[in-house]
This record gives structure tokens, sequence and C-alpha cells, in this order.
């Protein structure tokens, strides 16, 4: 049996104010990964580590994580949001058709918000995450 990797989501993009990181990185990829921000291996290595497993993906940590989690808070020092595709029904009309079609759309949350809704609550609407991005600005303050 061949093992699938999404190559195409390990990435990472910055611009002048946000670093994006795709989330099929392990975190013992994103770790050794030269072309992250140090500054961004180095908050993962001290405050995240110690939480998650090196074999974990960023998606799965993200997915999984308690709101009430310490690790929330240190997203949200580093003002970071999470981009997600979500199964939604097509809307036609006023009610909804037999068969209805549907679909993936794009959204962005905050990690507050998306460890606000629980795990069962992402399956059912059938969430994918994509994306992380943090502040450049937010990270250099940590």
């Amino acid at each position: 049996m061949q093992k699938t990797v999404y190559e195409d989501y390990k990435y990472c993009i910055q611009d002048t104010g946000r670093l994006y990181v795709g989330c099929k990185y392990t975190f013992r990829e994103l770790l050794e990964e030269e072309e992250i921000l140090f500054k961004f291996r180095l908050v993962m290595r001290q405050h995240i580590m110690p939480e998650a497993d090196l074999e974990d993906t960023l998606e799965s940590h993200l997915y999984y994580l308690d709101p009430e989690s310490f690790l929330v808070r240190i997203y949200r020092q580093m003002k970071a949001k999470v981009r997600v595709s979500v199964l939604e029904e097509k809307k036609s009309g006023f009610r909804k058709a037999p068969g209805a079609a549907r679909k993936y759309v794009t959204k962005q949350f905050t990690v507050e918000e998306l460890a606000g809704v629980s795990p069962a609550e992402k399956e059912r609407k059938g969430y994918v995450i994509q994306e992380l991005s943090v502040s450049k600005l937010a990270l250099a303050a940590l």
C-alpha cells in the first residue's frame, strides 16, 4: 500500500505583515524547515512542543485544540488566524431543494473561534484546516 503525502499543503509564504504556513507539516518537519522564520520555529519549540508530539500535524493539533488550553492564549498573542474549508449546503431560493448540492467554502477563523467548536461539530460540518497565519509584528514581540 502506498502512503499519500499532501505536499501541496506543506508551504511557507511571507508578506510584509504575516507568515502563512501550510497545515500538513508535522511538528518535526516544521522545526527542521529552514524556510520558516526562526522566531516562529523558536516559539513552536518552546511553547507548543511541550504539549504536542513531533509526529502530530499542525492540522490535527489545531483541530483538537482545547479552548481552555494555554496554547490558545499563545496563538492569540501571535494574532493567529486559521484558514478552514467548511462543507456547506448550496442555498437555492427560500427552502432547501431535495438533494441540494454541498460544496466547500473557505473561511477564516481565529484560533479561539476554531477551538470553541467541538471536534464532533467540526466532523459534522466537514472542517478541513488548510493554513495557519501569524502576524510577524506580534511574533517579534513574543
